[in-house]
């Protein structure tokens, strides 16, 4: 990519985010902040107004006796809400404690309780009845905040609407004007802002003890990135209660620009039509779901359709060969990139709005394959990488220097190193939390005692700095003949290669060769069933057929052909339903709960193991 870019200069100019917000407010009043959705119309907010809100919800905690560092928990979907309640609790000196609305009732409980949570915002009355149902394990508990509804009469003077919140912060700033100005004031960068429980892929979850500064340097390095621009309209949907939507938010304050808040995945494409962003943040699986139908659908399509299809996808791939050497298309590929986009890749802009200058992809390891295809249609998509444990942001791709199959360069500020004996990727930056809640020896074993977080990913370093992860270090498949195998890489061609597949569990540990566990996406293959006649039956009935085995098999001979030899995989088996979140096989954020997966199949397992190795399919 070009080298004559100006270099990134991290210039360190916030001590919090409740500082920044105050500074965005008093600099941008009038510029639209947010976007935000009331039945079925979007609704717009300044920075002025949503710095008042924000000014009531702090001095209505203040007014309920919070202190500073004192726990105020957020049990919420991604709202409009959310962001501001996250930063009343902030500028009123608090810390937030982000709980997953798809938590269980025990969940809650136990995270509200291991933290001290003294408030919590509540989202609905379905939200207030996990607690109520435990408030006797939550003994710090003194009031849940609801935000859409009204209180049950039997929760007495626990339960109370946000709207009566801001209305007792608006009566401690007429008495007191400065109330929350001064304690803003006061915030050092060593105060504890967030925890953050990791979702974990086992065990119980840890409160991960993010500082004002981890936010802070996390808005600073992100501004010195370029990777937002006061005209940008973010489109936020993933969850706030996990790290990546949390430092989306700092970007968003620092650069000024607008974000338009809904956390309803099912309403996503339709909110892209009408919000139109210029930059989205999302997971893998979202750019995988697209990249199927588009594949699908091309398919489907007249055989002069199909030929027009791939036509453009090789002009592009051209072009995108051009463009990963820091150069624009000229001469005669210049013209074809023109009439391929307007034959092809227009359509494709238009399932994001049209407006799209790129995609920011994070939480899970995105195959290079659909980086490729995509920036192929003239989409970027800029994968990052970063934990909870770093406050989200340690390394990304730029607009203007990336590469494909990697997860960036560092950011301005944070330091990486290769652990010798395994090549665990090792990270030092003022985003680095201070530590495990009242976890010591957990503390002790994720952080050296010179600071560098033990990440447990394996990674590699190219010579112009750009990281590749190769594993996680826990996932890392040794088979029975001593080889060692990367799962999430074959996992991820798999996932490239075949537009049925949801998710794959690629399986080997101790054995003698590799199997894989496979869920399908249910759109896809009924569309199949449905083409094949199959009109009276349902997904679980269709996943079961032989003739659904024989469809997926040509795609694993074909993943196969680029394994080792020990690498293969002999043996998939089809699972009965796709992993969920509800059934605790999957993460919060979408990451596969492997060991979970593997323990409730592990039936299906052993059987693909029983007897001689078996071709597969």
């Amino acid at each position: 990519m070009p080298e004559s870019i100006a270099p990134e200069r991290l210039t360190r100019k916030t001590t919090s985010i409740a500082q920044l917000m105050s500074r965005r407010v008093h600099d941008t009043p009038d510029r639209e902040a947010y976007r935000y959705p009331v039945g079925d119309q979007w609704r717009s907010m300044t920075w002025r107004q949503a710095g008042e809100r924000v000014k009531a919800i702090a001095a209505g905690l203040l007014s309920l006796g919070l202190h500073r560092e004192e726990r105020v928990g957020i049990l919420c979907n991604t709202r409009v809400d959310w962001l501001l309640a996250d930063l009343g609790i902030l500028s009123a000196g608090g810390a937030t404690t982000t709980v997953y609305p798809s938590s269980t009732a025990e969940e809650c409980a136990f995270i509200l309780a291991d933290s001290e949570t003294h408030y919590v915002f509540a989202e609905d009355a379905g939200q207030v009845t996990k607690l109520r149902n435990h408030k006797a394990e939550m003994p710090k508990l003194s009031k849940v905040i609801l935000v859409d509804g009204a209180p049950d009469a039997k929760d007495g003077d626990w339960v109370m609407t946000l709207a009566q919140l801001e209305a007792k912060g608006a009566e401690l700033l007429a008495k007191d004007p400065r109330a929350v100005d001064d304690i803003v004031d006061g915030i050092e960068s060593k105060h504890l802002a967030t925890l953050i429980y990791t979702s974990g892929t086992t065990g119980k979850p840890k409160g991960v003890r993010l500082l004002h500064e981890c936010w802070a340097y996390c808005a600073d390095a992100i501004e010195a990135c370029r990777l937002w621009g006061k005209d940008d309209v973010q489109y936020l949907w993933l969850p706030m209660s996990h790290s990546f939507g949390k430092v989306l938010m700092c970007g968003h304050i620092a650069s000024g620009s607008v974000t338009a808040v809904d956390g309803r995945i099912p309403k996503l494409v339709d909110n892209l039509a009408v919000v139109r962003p210029t930059i989205m943040a999302a997971v893998p699986r979202i750019f995988e779901k697209v990249y199927n139908k588009i594949v699908e659908t091309s398919k489907k399509g007249s055989p002069l359709k199909q030929k027009i299809f791939e036509w453009a996808l090789k002009v592009g791939r051209e072009g995108s060969a051009v463009r990963q050497q820091g150069r624009e298309p000229s001469g005669l590929l210049a013209v074809k990139l023109k009439i391929a986009d307007r034959l092809v890749f227009e359509k494709v802009k238009a399932r994001f709005g049209g407006r799209v200058r790129y995609f920011i992809s994070g939480s899970a390891p995105l195959s290079r394959e659909i980086a490729e295809f995509f920036h192929a249609c003239g989409i970027l998509i800029l994968e990052g990488y970063g934990l909870t444990e770093t406050s989200a942001a340690s390394f990304v791709n730029r607009p203007t220097k990336f590469a494909f199959g990697s997860v960036g360069l560092p950011m301005p500020g944070t330091d990486v190193k290769l652990a010798k004996e395994d090549g665990e990727i090792l990270i030092k930056s003022p985003g680095v939390m201070q530590g495990y809640h009242n976890l010591p020896e957990a503390t002790a074993e994720a952080l050296t005692a010179d600071g560098w977080l033990r990440t447990g990913d394996i990674g590699e370093v190219d010579a112009k700095g750009f990281l590749r992860i190769t594993d996680r270090k826990k996932d890392l498949i040794k088979t029975s003949g001593g080889k060692y195998i990367a799962p999430q890489s074959i996992e991820g061609k798999l996932k490239a290669a075949c537009p049925y597949i949801s998710q794959v569990i690629i399986h080997g540990d101790k054995r003698n060769f590799v199997t894989a566990l496979v869920t399908l996406d249910e759109e896809a293959v009924m569309k199949w069933a449905r083409d094949q006649g199959l009109n009276g039956k349902g997904y679980g009935d269709v996943v079961q057929l032989p003739d659904v085995k024989k469809l997926l098999a040509p795609y694993f001979d074909e993943v196969n052909k680029s394994l080792a030899k020990y690498e293969t995989v002999k043996q998939f088996a089809i699972l009965p339903k796709d992993l969920s979140v509800d059934e605790g096989e999957l993460t919060p954020s979408l990451k596969v709960k492997r060991k979970v997966v593997e323990k409730k199949y592990a039936a299906m397992l052993d059987k693909m193991y029983e007897g001689a190795v078996a071709d597969v399919g």
